[in-house]
Order: structure tokens, then sequence, then C-alpha cells
């Protein structure tokens, strides 16, 4: 299959999922910053916890990027308890904050229209931003087509037969980003109704009765 034959049959996947699930407006939040917060606080949880800690947040006044650039790591911490290894995440938001802080002067909207490979580049190497937290503040607080991969991504694409088991996270990404259209909503909304599809059906012991892609056939895989 070559690359126009992929894109048509991603694009196909994508349809299908839409079709079925409707658009899935994600990501919930209020702000550009607020999506930050929420894409540090989710990793290894579930996102009720996350919904829980921005809740407490908010309701502590905690919501924007001056109040956390204040707060000390240790009066954040047990707001944002429900979250999860909350000591280790309210360390990553200051080190984020500190970063734009001291490096530019506060200014997060500047921080974020950066060339998308300069501000996935910066944003890794920070405290605790690995690939999936770098894309997910760049496609959904920047604004960039950066596409996401996560565990639902891979194990959807893995069990069909479209890529291999042993796929790095570059690789399944490069996977969407050569062969889709560099478009912001596309990307938003095929990573969120893939989040949709893997917990409704490609869970770690798969439900396949009903699952909309149960009929596809195999894509040429990736790697």
């Amino acid at each position: 299959m070559n690359l126009a034959g992929r894109r048509s049959s991603l694009l196909q996947v994508y349809k299908t999922l839409l079709q079925v699930y409707g658009p899935q407006y994600w990501w919930p939040a209020e702000t550009p910053f607020e999506v930050i917060v929420g894409a540090i606080l989710t990793q290894n949880t579930a996102w009720k916890n996350v919904e829980k800690a921005t809740n407490a947040l908010r309701n502590h006044g905690l919501v924007s990027f001056q109040e956390l650039l204040h707060v000390s790591v240790e009066d954040l911490a047990p707001v944002i308890r429900s979250s999860g290894y909350y000591n280790q995440k309210a360390a990553k938001l200051k080190a984020f904050c500190a970063h734009v802080g001291n490096h530019w002067q506060g200014n997060l909207e500047a921080f974020l229209e950066q060339d998308l490979h300069q501000l996935r580049s910066e944003l890794m190497q920070l405290r605790g931003i690995g690939p999936e937290t770098a894309d997910s503040i760049a496609l959904y607080a920047a604004e960039k087509p950066s596409f996401v991969v996560d565990v639902y991504t891979h194990r959807v694409f893995f069990r069909h037969g479209w890529v291999p088991e042993q796929l790095s996270y570059d690789d399944l990404r490069g996977f969407f980003m050569d062969c889709l259209p560099r478009d912001v909503s596309l990307f938003k909304e095929y990573h969120a109704l893939l989040v949709r599809v893997g917990h409704l059906h490609c869970r770690r012991q798969p439900f396949c009765t009903g699952c909309p892609l149960e009929s596809f056939g195999p894509l040429q895989q990736a790697g």
C-alpha cells in the first residue's frame, strides 16, 4: 500500500469512529494553561482523578500561570493529591512554570507560539515531560499539528495488525504524521476517538463485541 492508500485507510478509520461516537470535544479545559496542567496531572492516572485535582486547584485559586508560579511545592502537592504521585507532579508543574518564568519572562503565549519542532524539543528538556505530554501540550494548548500517541493508540493499531508490537513512540507518531494532513482539528479528534474506542473496547483485556473497527482489514504496517 502506497502513502496515498495508507492515508485513505487511516482516514476511513477516523470517519468510522467519528460516525459512531461523534465529536469528543477534547481537551476539556478553559485556558491553554489548564491544558498544560491537565497534561502533566494525567500522567499515570485516570482523567476523573485529574478533574478532581483541577477542581481543587480552582477552589484554591491556583489555575493560572502566575498563581502556580508563586505557590510552593509543599503547598501545591496536597491540593493535587487526587491525581496520584502528587509530590512529583507538583514539582513538575513548578519546573514548567519556573522555566517559562526564567526563559520567557513569564510570557506563556510567546512560549507556545514557537515553531512546533522547537516547542516540542524545549518541552521535552523539562523535568517530567516526555513525548506524549509534550505532544499533548503542543496540540491542545499551542494548537500545533503534533499527533498525540498514547497506550490506546498503540493497543488499537497493534491488535489490528496495523503496526508491529515493538514500535517506538516516535515511529508510531510518525506513522500518523507522515500519512495524515497536518490539521490540528483532525489530530485532536482522531486522538480523542482512539481514546474512546480504546476505553470501551481495546482494554487490557479486549472487548471486541460491538467495536466499530472489528471488521477492518489490514493497513500497511509502520516501522
